[in-house]
């Protein structure tokens, strides 16, 4: 049994056609298809089945792709302790973060690398609704992710889930705004202002939907964005109320809109890292964690 054809059958449960995993693997969907075909024979049985004008993995197929993630951990977990023997870590390590994080994160994450030089970071902004996160471990080693307090998305039982901070949220206000004199707001006080939000069901939306359902009034959104300066200079123009990350956002804050917290109401997002097991158990990714927790740490401790 070939170790790289059984690997395709977790690639292709996970991505869900032949091509998707040819593009992803660097192959043509010929030579993908020929891998598989020869795997069936070697295992005498039937591993996947065409359906309509796609494919899709049999019982057996099934079972012998989860069996292929323990095999690929195994394989990780043999290098890293060769790796550790050896006294040090190379490779590159390739990771998705949303906006906010990774300017919460990425700077310090880089200064803490220096330590590690052989190991190169490939860090690109992926800011998706919270249950899409999970989809993206196909593709990148570290995904850094957030989700609504007590919320859990699907698709996470397969994948290494490491949490490394809650941060809550806080409704900003303009300077000039009446409630801004106040230590903290509810619902109730904000939910008729003009919001300036964010996709439907991402985290912060998430918490605008809890508090017009603890207020008993829908909240009016005039304006949706994932980019949070964006969203700080039109509440520091007056075009509308936003939640905010505390984290993120404070330092910015001063002298330009007011953050406060709300009572009444635990508004909160969780920030954490999904990763595929095998890579997770790579020495450089492990390293890259460690790096990553210390940073967030630091973030956590200044709330």
């Amino acid at each position: 049994m070939d170790v790289n054809q059984l690997a395709l059958l977790r690639e292709l449960a996970e991505r869900g056609s032949v091509t998707e995993v040819a593009y992803a693997l660097g192959k043509t969907p010929s030579a993908v298809s020929q891998q598989l075909r020869t795997l069936q024979r070697q295992m005498g049985t039937v591993l996947v089945e065409r359906v309509g004008r796609g494919v899709r993995l049999t019982d057996a197929g099934h079972a012998l792709a989860e069996s292929s993630v323990r095999v690929a951990t195994a394989i990780a977990e043999a290098e890293a302790t060769w790796s550790a023997f050896q006294g040090g870590a190379s490779g590159t390590v390739r990771m998705a973060i949303f906006y906010s994080a990774a300017e919460l994160l990425v700077p310090g994450l880089l200064t803490r690398m220096r330590a590690h030089p052989g190991i190169a970071m490939e860090i690109s902004d992926r800011d998706v609704s919270q249950d899409d996160f999970a989809a993206l471990t196909s593709d990148f080693d570290v995904v850094v992710a957030h989700r609504s307090d007590d919320v859990l998305p699907p698709d996470r039982e397969r994948l290494t889930v490491v949490p490394l901070l809650r941060e809550p949220l806080d409704v900003a206000l303009p300077l000039d705004h009446p409630l801004a004199s106040r230590p903290r707001v509810s619902p109730a006080d904000v939910i008729g202002e003009d919001w300036i939000g964010v996709p439907v069901d991402f985290p912060l939306d998430r918490v605008l939907q809890a508090m017009s359902a603890q207020a008993g009034a829908a909240a009016k959104v005039v304006h949706r964005t994932t980019h949070l300066p964006l969203t700080e200079k039109l509440v520091a123009a007056g075009h509308g109320v936003a939640l905010l990350p505390r984290h993120t956002s404070l330092e910015r804050a001063s002298g330009r809109y007011v953050l406060r917290p709300l009572t009444d109401l635990r508004a909160g997002r969780r920030i954490e890292v999904l990763m595929r097991p095998d890579r997770a158990a790579r020495r450089a990714v492990s390293l890259v964690l460690d790096e990553l927790l210390a940073e967030a740490g630091l973030a956590n401790a200044e709330e």
